[in-house]
């Protein structure tokens, strides 16, 4: 070993790290991603924070003890925005980033400013860039300033729908339709929805398997998708507001403003509107599938449609996303991105893909 690569072996592993992060969100994608650090690919980052809404910890020993999700849970420091922050700036490494693996609009909010402050912000959070113009319009102009902000984790678990989306308008392409199911969600619902068991225990079983948002009201009300639909479109092109989106919520009117505790304790009278969808698409020779559409006008449509046997939705599985796209260059057969759209794995790896993509 020649004196330069032995003076870098011996080199404390922390000093060769590159990326210094905080982690905002310790559920289930942020519990994910803590396990990513302990492999290899993550080798070139710091964790110098992590939090949850309620606690954290900056103590770099204890920050690098097992079970560190399970310690924040039941005790740790005061949650406190500017600690955390205080602990980006006191490390040395070439990058600052944080993290925010939480669903919290209130964190979402304070992307631009984080931007703006230079910090890198990756995010699975979706309520910026999927929310109202303004904080759209704000975190178009923090990112100019050369701070850059992940977000293949909004979108598809990570499949590479924002990238293509992204090279081909910089190719000058234009979209003309882009259509799919872009919840794993609702797509493994409907995947098995096949009349023999209730919906309200298939959906027990989604959120036992951590498919669903924590509330699923979030998913079948349709709100995620419009978000993400938001995303592509924005990304795409279009200046939508969020009322430019029509949306059908699959929660019926009395369920909706109901706690948590109360929706769940009342699920099955989901079963019968959608038992009775789903024996007029079979009589039709059709299946139901949850779909999002946006138009070259710009007109949006997130909802419950039938669809035949030969479309490329009816032939999904599992928590498979799809996304079709029709441009003007892809016009006689769309480019499809089919894979699966959600779990925390997929999601942790994507948000852990952003960070190593700033080097």
């Amino acid at each position: 070993m020649n004196a330069r690569l032995a003076e870098h072996a011996l080199a404390p592993r922390a000093a060769r790290r590159r990326h210094a992060v905080v982690l905002l969100g310790t559920g289930v994608v942020g519990g994910a991603f803590l396990k990513l650090l302990d492999t290899p690919a993550a080798a070139a980052l710091s964790l110098v924070g992590a939090a949850n809404s309620r606690h954290q910890q900056t103590d770099p020993a204890r920050l690098a003890e097992r079970g560190l999700r399970e310690r924040l849970n039941a005790a740790g420091d005061a949650r406190d925005d500017a600690a955390l922050l205080a602990a980006l700036d006191a490390s040395s490494a070439a990058r600052k980033v944080i993290i925010d693996a939480s669903a919290s609009a209130v964190l979402a909010a304070r992307h631009p400013a984080w931007l703006a402050r230079g910090y890198h912000v990756v995010t699975a959070n979706k309520a910026l860039a999927g929310g109202d113009l303004h904080g759209w319009h704000a975190l178009q102009a923090a990112c100019a300033d050369g701070a850059r902000y992940g977000d293949a984790a909004t979108v598809g678990a990570g499949l590479p729908v924002l990238s293509t989306l992204r090279r081909l308008r910089a190719c000058g392409d234009a979209l003309r339709v882009l259509e799919g199911v872009f919840s794993g969600s609702l797509s493994w619902l409907f995947n098995h929805y096949d009349g023999t068991r209730p919906f309200s225990a298939l959906l027990r079983e989604a959120r036992a398997l951590d498919y669903t948002e924590p509330d699923a009201r979030a998913d079948l009300s349709g709100e995620d998708v419009a978000r993400k639909l938001l995303i592509l479109a924005r990304n795409a092109g279009f200046v939508l507001a969020r009322d430019a989106v029509r949306v059908e919520n699959l929660v019926p009117d009395a369920l909706r403003a109901l706690d948590a505790g109360q929706f769940l304790a009342r699920i099955e009278a989901l079963d019968a509107p959608l038992a009775a969808r789903h024996a007029a698409a079979t009589a039709r020779g059709a299946v139901l599938r949850h779909l999002a559409r946006i138009d070259g006008h710009g007109n949006a449509h997130v909802g419950l449609a039938e669809v035949a046997a030969t479309h490329p939705a009816a032939r999904l599985v599992g928590t498979d996303n799809l996304f079709a796209l029709s441009t003007t260059r892809y016009r006689a057969q769309p480019l499809v991105i089919q894979g699966p759209g959600a779990g925390p794995e997929i999601t942790a790896q994507a948000l852990l893909g952003d960070v190593l993509a700033l080097a």
